[in-house]
Formats: C-alpha cells, structure tokens, sequence
C-alpha cells in the first residue's frame, strides 16, 4: 500500500506544484528574515514544522482517496475542468489546491516586503491584506 502511495503522489501534478510553492515559500521567507535581520530559529521551526504536516497531511490524503476513491470534479464548471485537462479531483488534490493557494499569498506576502518587483495590481491586493489583517506591514508601506 505504502509504495502504491508513493507511486501516485510522485506522479500528481496537483502534488508537484505544492512541492514547488512550499520551497519557493521558504526560499523567500528565509530572504526575507535576512533582509529585516531578523532570523529566528523558533520561527523557522515553525514553518518547517507547518511545511512538513502539509506536505504529509497530503500523502495521507492520497491514501484516502486511493482507499474510498473520491472524486469532487462534479462540483467543478466544465470550463475549468477543461482547461485544467483533469479527469479526478480527490482530497488529494482539493486540499492541495488550498495549500497552493496558501503558499501562494505567502509567497507574495514575502516578496512585498522583501521588496521584490510584483505587478501593481497585486502589490496594492496584498499590501491592503496585510494592512487589514496583519501587523506585518507599517503605516509606509513595506518595511
């Protein structure tokens, strides 16, 4: 069972593109925790500890579905389903999904106040985001 699991989560496209945003994520988290020195190892733990369930709590999720095979596609418009060029969508994929979306306005969290360029449109998404709902960000802008 355990090499069946491995097999398909190795060959989900759903699963590879949360890898990457997950090591994009923590590439900027660390850039940034150098640019504000502020490097702190709890912090770090923290994250990886959060990186590590969600890539685990996937590979579970994988197990699910291979075990009760569910399938979510008929909650999705036959547009997308068409674009995106799926045949399944389990809770494998749902919830890796919202993972990559998760690391997604991390990642642009990070590269905000890191300076990094990011398109007008979204800086002002997130720097309003961040304004509202964290205290990451002054009262000037980035930091």
């Amino acid at each position: 069972m355990i090499k069946e699991v491995v097999y398909q989560i190795a060959g989900n496209s759903f699963f590879r593109v949360l890898v990457l945003m997950v090591i994009l994520d923590t590439i900027l988290g660390v850039g940034r925790a150098i640019k504000e020195h502020k490097f702190n190892s709890s912090v770090g733990i923290d994250g990886a500890i959060r990186k590590v369930m969600i890539i685990a709590s996937v590979i579970i999720l994988m197990a699910v579905d291979m075990t009760c095979s569910f399938n979510l596609l008929f909650m999705v418009p036959e547009e997308y389903i068409q674009v995106l060029g799926i045949q399944k969508l389990g809770i494998c994929e749902f919830f890796s999904l919202l993972y990559i979306l998760y690391e997604a306005v991390s990642c642009m969290k990070n590269m905000v106040l890191c300076g990094l360029p990011v398109p007008a449109r979204m800086r002002k998404w997130v720097e309003k985001f961040l304004t509202d709902l964290t205290t990451e960000l002054d009262n000037k802008g980035t930091k």
